[in-house]
């Protein structure tokens, strides 16, 4: 095999990469207040769009705002406390930073995988693996 026909082997086994990062984008944070509570009425579509179960998201959320929370029936994270979208938004820009997002990219075409006990996120795009808190 000369350089050329491994490099065209190459470029055929590497995976399509679409565009770049800029084609992640996670919904804004719809909330509303109900007394003492801030509901987050879009957190399933941000969840699906993160690629992420919603348990490990809303884990993260409480841990992120200091707060207790939970899933109603109908998808909505409901969070004890006030907090505006920007805030909610901030936390969800960590998580995508910590747990969707490439290190190495910046791309979001991740997912989890357990390795030797570690929680590690691997990238099919570029193929780096990074350890994750979580």
């Amino acid at each position: 095999m000369d350089y050329d026909d491994m490099l065209d082997r190459a470029l055929a086994e590497t995976p399509d990469i679409e565009g770049s990062s800029d084609r992640f984008e996670v919904p804004d944070p719809q909330v509303r207040q109900e007394g003492n509570v801030t509901v987050y009425e879009n957190f399933q579509s941000t969840v699906d769009r993160l690629g992420r179960e919603d348990e490990h998201v809303m884990k993260f959320l409480q841990n992120e705002l200091g707060t207790s929370s939970h899933i109603d029936e109908s998808g909505r994270a409901r969070l004890t406390g006030e907090f505006g979208e920007r805030r909610i938004s901030e936390a969800v820009d960590a998580y995508s930073e910590e747990f969707v997002l490439c290190s190495e990219c910046g791309l979001p075409d991740t997912h989890f995988e357990r390795e030797g006990g570690v929680l590690l996120l691997r990238c099919e795009a570029c193929g780096a693996r990074s350890s994750t808190s979580g």
